[in-house]
């Protein structure tokens, strides 16, 4: 399968459990080719042992604050690409 999806900058969420240990969210902000154009996007990817899990949707345990860690690495990163240090080529 053809890479898709190219990160420009990322944070790392620790998962609480039930998920698996060594689990984590992969907060990005890069571009994303859709019908043949690059598309700046925010992406959560599940992430196990180190591995991205494809298409696997995130999912947030109820009853953690993963759901509130994940939305303020994307603050985080909105933020920094506000401040300009990261530019998104359009």
């Amino acid at each position: 399968m053809a890479k898709t999806f190219f990160p420009k900058m990322f944070i790392m969420v620790p998962a609480s459990k039930p998920h698996p240990p060594n689990t984590e969210y992969k907060v990005s902000i890069g571009e994303e080719i859709w019908n043949d154009n690059r598309n700046p996007v925010l992406k959560v990817q599940m992430v196990y042992d180190g591995e991205i899990a494809g298409r696997r949707s995130p999912s947030y345990p109820v009853g953690t604050d993963d759901f509130q860690r994940v939305v303020a690495a994307a603050q985080k990163l909105k933020a920094k690409m506000d401040d300009s240090e990261v530019q998104i080529i359009e």
